[in-house]
């Protein structure tokens, strides 16, 4: 009989294929209302949501739920249910991370998929049509974007730096000539994927970032070598009570520490 360890990771692996092949076809599904005027709603007033967004996150939560009916569900387009406290892993998903892009034609959006136990995420996938770019990742396992492995990529002289600019003004001065502001993408796990790929190297992202928006992004970015931190170097924590984040940094090295000093520096203030 394989050890315990083998039949988890066993399992591990059933769920990533599960999460690619949902990811993939909700992809596909959103792909259809892309560049075609959806319908779209405001949510709260100021965070708009479209009928591609619905019907790609019907279709995931039918799909993996009918695959694994113990398991939790938490989705931005689902009303919370706290019945997934008590299930042992839990899908976070985001059927279109990057809504506002979606909506005006740009092609850094991604569905965004995770299994998340114990406050962490055993599989995470990025599934992002638009662009032809598939990334995941497993424990252990690494990064991969279109099968491939991916890396951070070395810290250069010049540093691709993303996030609110009020943040990145807070660098301390013997950084401010090396940095360069990336464009602003609307999806924060496509630009966390950017930095796992190598495409950036960090990025500050503010508070009030859901499970969702991370989940999936956070295990790519840590299998490629970088990590999502706070203010006191902790990773965040997914599926709990509370699904929204604090101020965040991502990076690797001594220029994360420098971003996550920043943000230790907002909480002393």
């Amino acid at each position: 009989m394989p050890a315990l360890d083998q039949l988890t990771s066993s399992a591990v692996g059933e769920d990533l294929a599960l999460l690619r092949d949902a990811a993939r076809e909700a992809g596909l599904i959103a792909m259809r209302y892309f560049g075609n005027n959806p319908q779209v709603w405001m949510k709260g007033g100021t965070s708009p949501v479209s009928e591609a967004d619905h019907a790609a996150d019907a279709y995931l939560r039918e799909t993996l739920l009918k695959a694994r009916p113990d398991y939790g569900w938490l989705s931005e387009e689902t009303a919370d249910d706290h019945a997934r406290l008590s299930a042992r892993r839990t899908f976070v998903v985001d059927p279109i991370d990057g809504t506002r892009g979606f909506l005006d034609g740009l092609h850094s959006w991604c569905v965004s998929v995770a299994v998340v136990e114990n406050g962490r995420s055993l599989a995470g996938v990025l599934e992002c049509p638009a662009k032809h770019e598939t990334y995941w990742a497993l424990p252990g396992e690494g990064a991969y974007l279109n099968d491939k492995r991916i890396h951070l990529r070395p810290l250069g002289e010049s540093v691709d730096i993303g996030g609110p600019k009020p943040l990145v003004d807070r660098m301390p001065e013997a950084w401010h000539d090396r940095l360069r502001r990336a464009a602003y993408i609307p999806s924060l796990a496509y630009r966390l994927a950017m930095i796992a790929a190598g495409k950036l190297d960090a990025t500050f992202v503010k508070p009030n970032a859901h499970d969702w928006d991370i989940a999936a992004a956070d295990l790519i970015l840590t299998e490629a070598g970088g990590a999502l931190l706070d203010g006191h170097g902790k990773p965040p924590r997914y599926a709990g009570e509370v699904i929204n984040h604090g101020a965040l940094a991502a990076g690797s090295g001594d220029l994360l520490g420098v971003l996550t000093g920043v943000l230790a520096g907002l909480d002393e203030g």
